[in-house]
């Protein structure tokens, strides 16, 4: 059973890149449906590949854990249970994201790639569960700009294209029964959803918003007659409602909540009733529709006192279900739970070799910014050594890595970093701020982002490390910037508009040129080019196009004099390699210190464990350097 993190220690352990962002021994832990197996992803051949294992009714482990995969390029990102004889998994190469999905059996057969095309992009669609045999898959073979749909069988890889993409779907939705009958299509401001009573009919246009409104379908009511949506229409939360696809109207409100978006809804299969929703202020919370589910909570709550807990995996019968349990200090613990009984077995801590009272809390703040906008975000400070009183030191003073987002259009939430930890483990404060444009704080929020790259998205960062340095807590003379993908384009932008700011900068797959990156999108990114126009800025608008150039950092190199590294993975698919050989040879002709990590078998964003092993050591030797205590 775990227990809540001890006090302080008397002298903080050092832990090394390879013991904080080591793969764990045993993760990704899944539940067969008949509950008889167990998968998960362990080394095998140098790379994280799936094994299986046999449990007893008791959750007793039984005979040798038995690897089904053979990987030895990249560890695999997913997987799931087909059935009870087959497990699928997701698979790229050399980072470039054009995953492939494939089947294999759990009695040892070779794995079946359900996509055997070059160059192709697949996803789930529905797992049906109901057939034994056959799952619906979305790939863009035809046309890599758009998703078909079709029927694989995932013991022979055949199949059959179900629905062809009329060339703005952006996503498929079934029902219960696993028809398809629902979808979203874009002309890339306009959003489209579309219905069909049944597979025999045509998909007809029943809603067009702008896509600053939402109505995004989670799934059907049980009847398969209506739908569960999220929808800020008229409002500027998310809420769940149901809704009337023959009226095209939201009906009776589910759940919202009055300060944050809702963030989803939950239902039981086999009871066929709503169990939860949920959303997430500083941290996740559940509100409960079903007396079963809050009991089995509760229960899971009691035995986990202290630790954010989420079921990952359950049966087909709902008794037996896979539970991780972490926080902000720890990755925490797996067990596998019975309803019935509320036995909670352990199948294994996720990194044991990090002792939780080693490890920094993330604490929630607000603050300000300058134009009035209320933001949130985290703290991260370092653990403190206790002295003689027994007391910690007072955190004044400190050296602080500032660490923005990606996206821009997601969110920090709190929960166990290894980044972050690494960090506040070298004594460093660690900011993280939920600026605008963040998702889950209402439309306005995020809408308030709109061509704000560079400008008031970055001032709200500025704000933030300007609130801490009034504070007395960081020292002003040893900041450091660190962000990947939008967070290492802000790391540019932090380094090329306030050159004064910053100590030391990494850029991890950062954008440093605006127009380069629209320009050199993916395909299948195209259907949404007007709304990225919307959101970043139109090229082939006059006033446009010099806000574009006034916040690409690029241009801007020659105010930059900041110690910059910067990391990029050769196949990034997003954020292309020229992104950051831009910015390096403009630097290196200037003379600046820069440092370039360059891994030709990545994407966006470091996956293999060496590579990993090699950016974190770079940057905590960057950071060593450049953060020293000033003069």
């Amino acid at each position: 059973m775990p227990r809540q993190a001890a006090p302080a220690p008397a002298k903080v352990k050092h832990y090394s890149v390879r013991e904080l962002f080591r793969k764990p021994d045993r993760s990704q832990f899944s539940i067969s449906p008949d509950g008889r197996h167990l998968s998960f992803l362990a080394r095998h051949h140098g790379r994280q590949n799936i094994f299986v294992q046999a449990i007893d009714t008791e959750g007793n482990l039984l005979g040798e854990a038995r690897p089904l995969t053979r990987e030895s390029e990249r560890d695999l990102p997913f997987h799931t249970w087909k059935g009870n004889a087959h497990i699928l998994y997701a698979k790229d190469f050399g980072g470039d994201e054009n995953f492939h999905v494939l089947s294999v059996p759990i009695d040892g057969g070779e794995p079946v790639d359900l996509t055997p095309y070059p160059g192709v992009r697949a996803e789930i669609v529905d797992d049906l569960e109901d057939d034994e045999r056959h799952i619906l898959l979305s790939h863009n073979r035809r046309d890599p700009q758009v998703f078909d749909v079709l029927r694989v069988d995932v013991v022979t890889g055949e199949s059959v294209q179900i629905a062809e993409n009329p060339g703005n779907v952006m996503s498929w939705g079934t029902d219960h029964a696993g028809r398809l009958r629902v979808a979203s299509a874009s002309d890339g401001v306009n959003t489209t959803l579309l219905y069909r009573d049944s597979e025999e009919e045509d998909f007809r246009p029943i809603l067009s918003t702008d896509f600053r409104e939402t109505v995004a379908p989670l799934f059907f009511t049980f009847d398969d007659r209506q739908l569960y949506v999220q929808s800020n229409r008229g409002r500027d939360k998310l809420a769940i409602f149901e809704f009337d696809p023959h009226t095209a109207r939201e009906g009776r409100l589910v759940f919202e909540h009055g300060e944050v978006d809702a963030g989803g809804l939950a239902y039981s299969r086999k009871r066929r009733v709503l169990t939860t929703a949920w959303y997430t202020d500083w941290k996740t919370h559940r509100h409960f529709f079903d007396a079963h589910s809050e009991r089995v909570h509760a229960d899971l709550e009691r035995q986990l006192p202290g630790y954010e807990y989420h079921i990952t995996s359950i049966t087909r019968d709902e008794t037996r279900m896979i539970v991780s349990a972490s926080s902000d200090k720890t990755a925490g613990t797996r067990y596998l739970y019975d309803s019935g009984t509320g036995r909670l077995v352990t199948l294994g801590k996720i990194l044991p070799w990090l002792d939780e009272a080693d490890m920094a809390a993330m604490r929630p703040i607000q603050f300000t910014s300058r134009d009035g906008l209320r933001l949130h975000g985290y703290l991260t400070l370092p653990v403190t050594a206790t002295g003689e009183t027994g007391e910690p030191a007072p955190q004044q003073g400190l050296p602080l890595v500032v660490h923005p987002h990606g996206g821009p259009w997601i969110r920090d939430v709190w929960g166990f970093d290894p980044e972050v930890q690494l960090l506040a483990n070298r004594g460093y404060a660690v900011l993280q701020i939920n600026f605008r444009g963040s998702t889950g704080y209402g439309r306005a929020f995020w809408q308030a982002s709109f061509k704000q790259w560079g400008r008031t998205m970055q001032r709200d960062i500025d704000d933030g490390v300007d609130w801490l340095v009034a504070q007395g807590i960081a020292d002003p003379r040893r900041i450091a910037i660190y962000g990947g993908s939008y967070g290492g384009y802000a790391t540019l932008a932090g380094v090329a508009f306030t050159p004064d700011r910053y100590a030391a900068a990494i850029d991890y797959v950062g954008v440093s040129n605006l127009f380069t990156l629209l320009e050199t999108i993916p395909a299948y990114w195209t259907p949404m080019l007007d709304m990225l126009y919307e959101m970043i800025g139109n090229p082939n608008d006059e006033h446009d196009r010099k806000a574009m150039h006034d916040a690409s950092p690029v241009f801007f190199a020659d105010r930059i004099r900041t110690p910059l590294l910067v990391a990029q993975g050769a196949n990034d698919p997003r954020v292309k390699q020229a992104e950051s050989d831009q910015i390096v040879e403009a630097l290196r002709e200037r003379g600046v210190d820069v440092e370039y990590l360059l891994k030709e078998n990545e994407g966006h964003g470091f996956h293999n464990e060496e590579n990993r092993f090699d950016f974190y050591e770079a940057m905590d030797a960057f950071l060593a350097r450049h953060l020293a205590k000033a003069g």
